[in-house]
């Protein structure tokens, strides 16, 4: 769902980029997605609501989820939002955790009880 802009400028910024549109997942279900991002040990970047949704997806053991609530969700506003949210975050705290941010709020949501960061 992340424009390649906005990829390349993350990566621009050090951070390991990996669309799915990149690996042939472009047209895939989420659970295939996230079986993806927990086997590569990757943080989900997306703005698809149904990665906060467990009637849809079951979120139990994962490096991380970010939802983007960001309207528009244009390349530049992602950009602008993402680049001091990530840099104020380490990869450790996203495990296990769902985190749905936008520019006037962030709610992180522990989504196993005690979280064990061991994907």
């Amino acid at each position: 769902m992340i424009r390649c802009e906005v990829a390349d400028r993350l990566r621009e910024d050090g951070h390991d980029v990996l669309r799915a549109m990149d690996v042939g997942q472009a047209r895939s279900d989420d659970s295939k997605i996230m079986e993806r991002v927990i086997a590569d040990g990757r943080i989900l970047v997306t703005l698809d609501e149904h990665f906060g949704n467990w009637a849809v997806l079951p979120l139990d053991r994962h490096p991380g989820v970010i939802r983007l609530k960001i309207h528009p969700p244009t390349p530049d506003r992602l950009i602008e939002f993402l680049l001091p949210f990530l840099s104020r975050h380490s990869q450790e705290q996203f495990c296990e955790r769902l985190v749905i941010a936008g520019t006037r709020r962030e709610r992180w949501i522990c989504t196993t009880r005690p979280p064990s960061c061991r994907v």
